[in-house]
């Protein structure tokens, strides 16, 4: 019985890496980072303000949104 043909591991071995790599400074982009951020800010603003004011203002705001649009 013939050998089976390993060619694409000689290939790998021979591969050489390029001699300098870039590394990126940051994982995550800054326009990721800030829209994050804006998020966080809108959901603590909520939360204060739920906490402030109770949920019924909340849910009398949401019925009049869905008044308005129909």
């Amino acid at each position: 019985m013939a050998a089976p043909d390993r060619a694409y591991v000689v290939n790998m071995k021979a591969a050489k890496m390029p001699g300098s790599l870039t590394v990126p400074l940051s994982r995550v982009s800054r326009p990721l980072v800030l829209a994050a951020a804006v998020a966080a800010i809108v959901l603590g603003g909520t939360v204060a303000l739920w906490a402030h004011y109770g949920t019924a203002v909340f849910y009398e705001m949401i019925v009049a949104g869905i008044a308005a649009c129909l």
